[in-house]
């Protein structure tokens, strides 16, 4: 496994491994991070191989000047707007395409990015921290409705009422700001938590999925994905949240499907139009090894899928 600035990739290896690299192929990391899945890749494309690294983190684009390599090109873009980074690179199709949907140690471990309630720090959550609204700006702004609405559906907390009732309540004395002030509100609203787990884990996770709009970006890139795949072409996604996996999971599996033909009607082969998409393998998930060593690995389930046959074809 290698380590970056004290970042541990994840699922590094089965990962890169799933991706099936050719080495004159074109590759996407599309959540270069620090940089530990990009740099592994490198090691199995050829001279003609070319890999392009995404990322809206300005931290990540520090990490990727320290790659010289005429074969990695990187860009600060949302990964959502892949193909328009494709287009003015002049890449139609590429070959694989990387998605590790979990924030990095770095950005957990830096106070003042506002990620973390185990260190105090600014309310920001933003991936890109120049850009949109922060934590605070919509905490301090948000209706009550719109509060439990969130924590309920990204963060499938169930006192996700008393949460958003106690965060509109602490906000009437003052503006909330910081991270240890919000965990503390979250705590002292709920009656009951799961041992083993801080009570704030699930809002801070909601909240930082709608700052940053993660459910609506992986949405986009799924959906570009059968257009900017080669055939034979390789999606490998890694997922730490439920409600991201179920949506990576659904399209590929809607991808597979083919024509709802009534059972028994009787169609030709030529007629069925095959798969977009097919499932490599079942979910995968880390072993207790990855885990010991890397205990953020956890949670992790890794889906991987192949574009099908040449879009020329039709059967």
């Amino acid at each position: 496994m290698i380590e970056t600035k004290q970042h541990l990739s994840v699922m590094l290896e089965q990962a890169v491994q799933s991706l099936n690299i050719e080495p004159q192929g074109v590759y996407v990391d599309a959540t270069f991070g620090r940089g530990g899945h990009s740099r592994y890749i490198l090691q199995f494309l050829g001279g003609a191989g070319r890999l392009i690294a995404l990322d809206r983190d300005p931290d990540a684009t520090e990490a990727a000047k320290q790659i010289i390599d005429q074969r990695f090109y990187f860009v600060r873009a949302a990964f959502s707007g892949i193909e328009k980074v494709l287009a003015q690179l002049g890449v139609s199709q590429i070959n694989g395409l990387l998605l590790d949907l979990g924030v990095s140690s770095p950005q957990l471990d830096e106070a003042e990015r506002g990620f973390s309630f185990q260190k105090d720090g600014l309310l920001d959550m933003r991936m890109d921290t120049v850009q949109g609204q922060s934590a605070s700006e919509w905490i301090n702004s948000a209706t009550e409705a719109e509060l439990s609405g969130v924590i309920r559906e990204l963060g499938e907390e169930r006192f996700h009422k008393r949460i958003a009732r106690a965060i509109v309540f602490a906000r009437k004395s003052r503006p909330i700001t910081r991270t240890v002030e919000l965990a503390q509100i979250v705590k002292a609203a709920m009656p009951a938590h799961e041992v083993h787990k801080h009570p704030a884990t699930r809002t801070f996770q909601a909240i930082r999925m709608h700052i940053n709009q993660e459910l609506d970006e992986l949405k986009q890139i799924l959906e570009a994905t059968p257009r900017i795949l080669a055939p034979r072409g390789r999606l490998v996604v890694i997922s730490f949240h439920s409600l991201e996996d179920r949506c990576v999971k659904r399209f590929i599996a809607s991808q597979y499907k083919t024509d709802p033909y009534p059972e028994r009607l009787p169609v030709r082969a030529a007629q069925i139009a095959p798969p977009v998409m097919r499932p490599v393998g079942r979910a995968r998930l880390p072993d207790e090894i990855e885990i010991k060593a890397n205990p953020r690995a956890r949670s992790a389930v890794m889906r991987v899928a192949e574009r099908a046959g040449d879009l020329c074809q039709t059967g």
